[in-house]
């Protein structure tokens, strides 16, 4: 057994923290994104996430996840309900189970957090809850076992994800796309306007994910190392090209580079280079940056034409993002940083096959049972707002509150304080 290694010990620490702070921002980035009506709701979608998840995690998800029972399968077992068996000299490496454990209890709460976006504004809050238990159980806890605890794509594919492009961004991108089928259209899309109502939020929530995102990534190696330092430069520049690519593509289509486009080219590139950012160089971060800056502003308008109703543009970013960076790990990877050399190495077409099918795997895995799921719930629970509620907005009718209150300040003459926003008005809505 190896030693406590004090360093690595308070990276991940240090690392796991980050990544919890990822999904508050994520609310925000999110909860800016939806209409006035709806902010408060799509926050808390995310909040149930940070409560419900841990729990499940501490009683059977990393049993499932990470347990000791052998390698290969479909999950590793429940040797480890409740963390039986762990105690504070139990090790993981260089640093405790508990650090690790503790660490990737964060990704399972953000990944299923993820998927919130591309339901906004319609979705009964209760059957949320319930879906979020029930989604990490049936899919993510199965597919972080295949893909980092030694389950069969592991042990039979073999990909490179150094900290989530298929397990967490292709997983919560498949699983959203599945959802908003089952779900349905809001009512007036692609007619009624439905534009971002706080695009401040949008931004803080940016830069609050870009920062938690150098624990995601870098805290990933479980080391202070240089791979850690590799990848954390990477996670930069990636994210950095990105955005040009984003902002390019928005010139030349709409005349434009706005701030939506920025703050969205942002979270591409660092989807890209989760999967990829410690196998390749920092060139090829910037190459991959780019390319998926552009391919996610391409996929975005995607739903307009297909006719699914990704709200928050789950599906383009996060799954798009998640099959570029992945996929392209079989171009790029360099030898000199993952051991492994990609096409522009001369390597053969191998690492590509290998990256393509493991990525395809997990989408259709995630697609499948999360339309199952999706629809069983549907049909009994019911998984949409009422009309109604959905026209008044989801904040005032499920949590019985606003984000904002409009009321006029003065003396007794003052008038009459408008309505919340949402609330109905001479039988309109004021949104």
């Amino acid at each position: 057994m190896e030693e406590l290694n004090a360093g690595d010990t308070a990276f991940i620490l240090i690392s796991a923290a980050m990544v919890l702070l990822m999904t508050p921002g994520l609310a925000f980035f999110y909860g800016g994104m939806t209409r006035a009506k709806s902010v408060l709701n799509m926050m808390m979608m995310s909040f149930i996430a940070l409560a419900a998840v841990p729990v499940v995690w501490v009683l059977w998800g990393y049993s499932m996840a990470f347990g000791s029972e052998g390698t290969g399968g479909f999950f590793a077992g429940f040797d480890m309900l409740g963390l039986s068996g762990m105690t504070p000299d139990s090790m993981s490496g260089t640093i405790p189970e508990f650090a690790f454990s503790g660490f990737q209890m964060m990704f399972a709460i953000i990944t299923v957090a993820l998927i919130s976006g591309a339901v906004a504004d319609r979705t009964r809050f209760g059957t949320w809850a319930l879906f979020t238990v029930l989604w990490v159980t049936l899919v993510y806890f199965p597919v972080a076992h295949n893909v980092w605890g030694g389950g069969w794509i592991a042990e039979n594919i073999g990909p490179i994800d150094f900290a989530g492009g298929t397990a967490v961004h292709i997983n919560a991108g498949a699983a959203a796309l599945a959802l908003v089928i089952v779900i349905g259209k809001r009512i007036g899309f692609n007619k009624d306007p439905m534009r971002p109502h706080n695009l401040p939020f949008v931004v803080l929530g940016a830069a609050l994910l870009w920062f938690g995102w150098f624990g995601f990534n870098a805290g990933s190696q479980l080391a202070a190392d240089g791979v850690a330092a590799a990848m954390l430069l990477n996670t930069t520049v990636a994210t950095g090209a990105a955005i040009l690519g984003w902002l390019v593509v928005e010139l030349i289509r709409d005349k434009a580079a706005t701030t939506l486009g920025a703050a969205s080219g942002a979270i591409a590139g660092l989807v890209a280079v989760t999967p990829s950012g410690a196998s390749i160089s920092p060139l090829g971060a910037i190459a991959i940056g780019a390319l998926a800056g552009v391919a996610c502003a391409l996929a975005v308008g995607l739903k307009y034409k297909l006719g699914y109703d990704d709200s928050l543009d789950v599906v383009g970013v996060h799954m798009v993002g998640g099959l570029v960076g992945s996929i392209l790990i079989g171009v790029f990877a360099s030898s000199t940083f993952g051991g492994t050399g990609g096409l522009l190495e001369g390597a053969g077409f191998g690492l590509l096959g290998t990256q393509t099918a493991a990525s395809l795997l997990v989408l259709a895995y995630s697609f499948v049972v999360t339309f199952a799921l999706g629809w069983i719930l549907d049909k009994t629970l019911g998984f949409r707002i009422p009309e109604e509620d959905e026209i008044t907005g989801v904040d005032l009718t499920t949590h019985a509150e606003t984000a904002y209150e409009f009321f006029a300040t003065g003396g007794s003459g003052q008038k009459k304080a408008p309505a919340a926003v949402g609330a109905p008005v001479d039988g309109k809505v004021n949104a």
